[in-house]
């Protein structure tokens, strides 16, 4: 008997699924046709209307290769795409529906047919959501084309992936990898991190590949660390309280006769009125002078003196203790006697 091969164990560990390579799907793979259609449309703008008259020759052949059916409608301005009985790949489906949304999105045809690739894929971030305020996010969004377009470039180039920012959108078609990394490049962006530092990081990641000392170990301590500064912001309007509503109307301010009533001096004639006037106006006079008088004598006040150095040595005096001074001499007195003796 012949020795049976060995066939592989499909339960081994994979170590790197990215290095895996799946066999092609060729024509006559399939052995059954698809029992139901599939169909996908989407709406592109006027503006695009010339470009896909144009092109869509091109897409109609690439398309008759798989089996699937293009079609272009000017007047509803869609494009749809369906299987027939001929289509060979289920799956070439979902990327013929890629490939007509970003022909919408003003992709060029030579890029866009790349998704048709199995290698390939395509994502659409949507940006116009992340930043409220308009005036931010044009910037940032200008912040990730850069200048003449070298921010986009060198994304473009490091992550293997054609990207185009086009209105409230960013189309990126390319490896799945580059795919991740777009995302994280354009969601950090509208988030206000300068692509750069992404950039710087991608950069060094490209680098650090090439040494396999460093496979296993970690790489944070060779990447850029981002840290947010804090910007002081404008600070917010005192709001005014609001009184208690109430229906009726505020008091009117007295006016000078109901004050002459409520002091009486509307009653009176007019020469009491104007002898009541003078003799307030004689006591605010008096009252006046006062003050003039009181601040012309304040120059004519002699100033405190300080301690002099007699009334100190009194103080001192007065303070001594006079029977403590009696017992010191009295005992002065009984040594001297001693000694004369």
């Amino acid at each position: 008997m012949e020795e049976e091969k060995e066939e592989p164990k499909t339960t081994d560990v994979v170590e790197d699924a990215w290095k895996m390579v799946p066999p092609p799907f060729k024509q006559g793979d399939m052995k059954h046709t698809l029992v139901e259609e599939s169909s996908f449309a989407t709406l592109f703008p006027k503006y695009r209307e010339q470009y896909l008259k144009q092109c869509w020759p091109l897409v109609q052949k690439k398309m008759e290769e798989f089996g699937i059916v293009a079609e272009l409608d000017l007047i509803e301005g869609s494009m749809t795409v369906k299987t027939t009985k001929k289509t060979w790949d289920p799956t070439m489906i979902l990327k013929a529906r890629d490939l007509i949304k970003l022909l919408s999105r003003s992709v060029p045809f030579e890029q866009a047919v790349r998704v048709m690739e199995d290698e390939n894929g395509s994502d659409i971030i949507k940006i116009g959501s992340m930043v409220r305020n308009k005036e931010k996010f044009v910037k940032r969004r200008q912040r990730l084309i850069g200048p003449k377009g070298c921010t986009l470039k060198s994304i473009e180039l490091l992550t293997g992936c054609y990207v185009l920012v086009q209105g409230n959108t960013v189309s990126a078609l390319g490896p799945y990898r580059g795919l991740i990394e777009v995302r994280k490049v354009v969601e950090d962006t509208m988030r206000n991190i300068h692509p750069i530092y992404n950039i710087k990081a991608m950069m060094i990641k490209r680098e650090l590949k090439k040494d396999p000392k460093l496979a296993n170990e970690s790489w944070d301590r060779f990447l850029p660390k981002f840290s947010g500064k804090s910007v002081s912001k404008p600070k917010p309007k005192k709001k005014k309280q609001k009184k208690p509503y109430t229906p009726f109307p505020p008091a009117q301010p007295e006016s000078k006769v109901d004050q002459q009533l409520r002091t009486g001096e509307y009653f009176l004639k007019k020469d009491e009125v104007r002898e009541n006037w003078m003799r307030k106006k004689k006591e605010r006079q008096a009252e006046a002078e006062k003050r003039r008088q009181e601040k012309r004598e304040e120059s004519f006040v002699a100033p405190e003196e300080a301690a002099s150095s007699s009334s100190k040595a009194s103080k001192s005096s007065s303070d001594v203790d006079v029977e403590a001074l009696k017992k010191k001499v009295k005992l002065a007195n009984k040594k001297k006697k001693k000694f004369d003796v």
